[in-house]
């Protein structure tokens, strides 16, 4: 079995799994990084969402080999800020977005990414960009709200 470094969350990791081994599962049963969840396990749903060099990227199918090697920054959900006082995670607890909760963590990491690239979205440019995130709960509303809020404490 080969063994990859992996630099997540501004630490490097050594994980010994297979190269199609998909990153979420490296993150959850290896590295026990849960924050990250399995939706779909096909990229469509964005509940596995985590940052890859500042990006938005379904980890679901990303292969442990294409992040590999310490080049690739790697951000999970536990990793977007120490305290939970990144501006996103913020507006999520103002505006009162989750209800079951499940869907949040990708959802949060998908607009992190947004606002990094985008820091003052319209309300299409968020809808566009968080198209990809499903909520079962139908929070669509307040999580758009949340990230137009968060675009101003940014």
């Amino acid at each position: 079995m080969p063994q990859y470094t992996l630099t997540i969350n501004n630490q490097e990791h050594q994980v010994d799994v297979a190269a199609d081994t998909p990153i979420l599962w490296v993150l959850r049963d290896h590295l026990k990084l849960v924050g990250t969840k399995y939706g779909c396990g096909i990229g469509q749903c964005g509940a596995c969402t985590i940052h890859v060099n500042g990006s938005a990227v379904r980890s679901c199918s990303l292969p442990v080999s294409a992040v590999a090697g310490g080049s690739m920054q790697l951000t999970t959900i536990e990793g977007l800020s120490e305290n939970a006082d990144h501006p996103v995670q913020q507006a999520w607890l103002e505006v009162d977005v989750p209800q079951c909760g499940y869907c949040q963590a990708g959802q949060i990491m998908s607009a992190a990414a947004l606002l990094k690239s985008n820091p003052n979205p319209n309300e299409d440019e968020i809808k566009t960009a968080m198209s990809g995130n499903l909520c079962r709960c139908g929070t669509y509303t307040r999580i758009n709200k949340a990230i137009a809020l968060a675009a101003q404490k940014q």
